[in-house]
C-alpha cells in the first residue's frame, strides 16, 4: 500500500535565510522569496500545512523593475472614505516605500487566507544592508539566476 506523506504542524523544522536584494528584479526576487515561505523547496512540502522558513530581505531600496515600470505601474489603497483612492507610483514606492513594496509583492504570491497570513508573518524585510536577527544564525541564500 502507497501512503502519501503528510507533514504535521510540529514535525515542521523552520531555517533562517538571508536574501539581498540589490540588483534582483523585484517578480523574480518575490516568487523565489514566497516559494521559500511556503516550504516548497523541500521534500516534506504539504500544501494545507505551514512548513517554510524565515526569510530576511536586506537591501530593499536598491531591487530593480524592467522595462518602464518604475513610471508606468502603480500601487493603488483606498482610505475607506468616500472618493479615497490614493495611488503612488512604483517609483515613489522605492524611493519612499522599499519595505512595502516587497511586502507586498511576496504577499500577492502566497495563498489567501488563515495559511498565507500565517506564512507572510516569517517575512522580515530591511531597506539598508543591516538586520537585528544575528541570533538566528541565517544563512545566505543565493536566488536562481
Amino acid at each position: 500500500m502507497r501512503t502519501t506523506y503528510m507533514a504535521k504542524a510540529s514535525e515542521v523544522e523552520r531555517k533562517w535565510f538571508v536574501v539581498d536584494a540589490e540588483g534582483k528584479t523585484l517578480g523574480r526576487l518575490a516568487t523565489e522569496v514566497a516559494a521559500l515561505l511556503r516550504g516548497k523547496h523541500k521534500p516534506t512540502f504539504t500544501p494545507h500545512i505551514d512548513s517554510g522558513d524565515n526569510v530576511i530581505i536586506i537591501n530593499a531600496e536598491k531591487v530593480e523593475l524592467t522595462g518602464n515600470k518604475l513610471n508606468n505601474k502603480i500601487y493603488y489603497r483606498h482610505t475607506m472614505y468616500a472618493g479615497g483612492l490614493k495611488e503612488r507610483t512604483a517609483l515613489e514606492m522605492r524611493t519612499n516605500y522599499p519595505v512595502k513594496m516587497l511586502e507586498l509583492a511576496v504577499k500577492g504570491m502566497l495563498p489567501k487566507g488563515r495559511l498565507g497570513r500565517a506564512q507572510v508573518k516569517k517575512l522580515h524585510v530591511y531597506a539598508g544592508n543591516e538586520h537585528p536577527h544575528q541570533a538566528q544564525k541565517p544563512e545566505v541564500y543565493e536566488l536562481r539566476g
